[in-house]
């Protein structure tokens, strides 16, 4: 069986897609939050930002041509902008800090 023939696979690629499409939407009336709301919208990416983490993980580690196909797919759209998929969940993590950061200097 396909990576890609999965279920569960399929599945959580389409979940994760959602949760994310939708963070993003709500992350655009991110100034209008109080500071509650902040809190959670960050908590809420971070957790994103590792369900993704782990999910291109699997693609890595599997041996099929598909998910092996999607890696180096990824690493060529990335590498368009000087950045590989390590520095994309550093600089999102970096973002992700430098947010907190501030929210705790706002009292």
């Amino acid at each position: 069986m396909g990576f890609f023939d999965s279920e569960i696979v399929q599945q959580e690629a389409k979940q994760l897609f959602e949760d994310y499409q939708s963070l993003i939407k709500l992350g655009g009336n991110y100034g209008k939050f109080d500071r509650e709301g902040k809190k959670m919208f960050i908590s809420q990416m971070e957790a994103m930002m590792d369900r993704y983490r782990i999910f291109m993980k699997r693609f890595e580690l599997s041996e099929d041509f598909m998910a092996q196909m999607t890696v180096e797919q990824l690493k060529t759209q990335l590498g368009q902008f000087g950045v590989t998929p390590q520095q994309m969940f550093e600089q999102m993590n970096s973002t992700l800090e430098r947010m907190k950061s501030e929210l705790e200097k706002q009292v």
